[in-house]
């Protein structure tokens, strides 16, 4: 068994994509799965779960960052924004343990937004729906998997002109 989840591996094996999985010991914060995985924080996705205007999504960024709700919230031009409870999450990702679902909003029928930051990395490592398993591969890659949206979503992002 990889460590990730099913759908994650399918998805991943049936698009053809060059990615790596990493295992590590247990984590419960993106923090130290940067750390056991030899990832700098800024380059390791971490998976937020919001809801914006009644809508859960996934709202991604770097591990030692911040989500700034109100910014978030303004970068989507939305009128009400918040964080998802865990119960709430739990049914979102089934098929992932709740703090370690992957950024694949698409294979969740999620919206996927991303932070700046993230987005100018050649790599990207996230948790692969266990504390134990990570997922490094080339952003391109994800980006064309998942096709995000890049908005602004902690007090050090910003999107350039």
């Amino acid at each position: 068994m990889s460590g990730i989840s099913a759908r994650l591996e399918t998805a991943l094996k049936d698009s053809g994509v060059r990615y790596e999985v990493i295992h590590h010991r247990v984590d419960y914060q993106a923090q130290q799965a940067a750390i056991d995985t030899d990832t700098p924080t800024r380059d390791f996705a971490k998976t937020l779960f919001v809801r914006v205007d009644g809508r859960y999504a996934m709202a991604v960024m770097p591990a030692g960052q911040f989500l700034s709700e109100r910014k978030l919230c303004e970068s989507l031009g939305a009128g009400e924004l918040r964080l998802a409870t865990e119960e709430e999450i739990a049914p979102l990702c089934p098929d992932a343990e709740v703090g370690a679902a992957p950024p694949f909003g698409n294979l969740y029928g999620l919206d996927v937004y991303v932070s700046p930051l993230l987005a100018e990395d050649e790599e990207i490592t996230f948790n692969g729906g266990s504390h134990e398993a990570a997922v490094r591969m080339e952003y391109g890659d994800f980006e064309r998997l998942v096709r995000p949206r890049v908005v602004p979503m902690s007090r050090h992002d910003f999107v350039s002109a």
